[in-house]
């Protein structure tokens, strides 16, 4: 049976991992830090990590985008889109008015990590302005906190999952402030997860760090690309952590290494003196596309 890493019961990365293996047997081990979630990959504690890399509101998550490429050494395996929604959650009759009705005026505090946090700011600000903010290291760790601290007001946000595994009410479901919230995840681990359903889309992810006496790189290095009609969905810059000014840029290409156009690009950005380094070549599967099972 597989072991899968990912972050805490009831979070995001949780509903995720749920929806990517559908009815298939693995077992998920959960940790509260992100970084021992890739380390226990790294050792051979598990077979897989599960990696958000991007959100829709928040974009690419930096600390975990810097680990893929500085920490640690493990190849994607697949990548798949799954909504984030989250919720507010607490004891409904903590909040109740004479009438019965919710009264959110009685909040004291709200309660979550910082990325679902700054994905509901319109809601907090128009139905919570009182309350006081405050992070967690996940939505999960949130909910559990408010479940242990009754008759104080406060409230999380985060999934509804982790509300049933807390025992706590959904108070507002969906506060994000974008409707089309949505995450990338990726699976990482040292070998292939096996027969995949169809319908995903081919993506190959790069690293590519250009020479520093070479004017022009980055135009070279992208006409090797377009001149074949390699689709490119993501070019970001980040640092490489060795000098000031100095980055490597990281490049979604929708094709795999199957065929002789990808490698013949790779090959001809080396010649420029380039350094491309593969994270991993995937399907990669959108929400709508549904990808609820993986067959072996």
């Amino acid at each position: 049976m597989k072991r899968i890493a990912l972050l805490p019961d009831g979070t995001v990365s949780h509903e995720a991992a749920l929806h990517l293996f559908g009815d298939e047997a693995v077992e998920l081990v959960h940790y509260k830090q992100i970084s021992d979630v890739f380390l226990s990959t790294a050792n051979g504690d598990t077979d897989y990590s599960v990696i958000p890399i991007e959100n829709t509101i928040e974009g690419s998550v930096s600390l975990h985008m810097d680990w893929l490429v500085h920490e640690v050494d493990i190849p994607m395996q697949v990548e798949w889109v799954y909504p984030s929604i989250q919720n507010l959650i607490g004891r409904r009759d903590e909040l109740l008015s004479p009438d019965g009705k919710l009264d959110l005026s009685k909040v004291t505090k709200v309660i979550s990590h910082p990325v679902a946090m700054a994905q509901c700011q319109q809601f907090i600000r128009s139905h919570m302005p009182q309350a006081d903010l405050e992070n967690a290291p996940s939505t999960s760790e949130a909910i559990e906190t408010v479940k242990n601290n009754p008759d104080k007001g406060w409230l999380a946000i985060g999934t509804i999952l982790g509300a049933k595994r807390h025992g706590l009410d959904v108070l507002a479901e969906k506060v994000t402030d974008h409707d089309n919230n949505y995450t990338r995840f990726v699976l990482i681990g040292p070998a292939k997860l096996g027969e995949l359903k169809p319908s995903g889309e081919d993506k190959t992810s790069i690293l590519v760090t250009l020479p520093s006496d070479f004017p022009g790189a980055l135009h070279q290095v992208l006409s090797a690309f377009s001149w074949r009609k390699l689709n490119l969905s993501r070019i970001e810059s980040r640092p490489t952590k060795k000098k000031l000014g100095n980055y490597y840029f990281y490049i979604d290409v929708l094709h795999n290494l199957d065929s002789v156009l990808l490698p013949a690009a790779i090959a001809e950005i080396e010649a420029l003196g380039c350094q491309v380094r593969i994270l991993g070549s995937y399907l990669s599967y959108s929400y709508e596309h549904n990808m609820t099972e993986v067959q072996n």
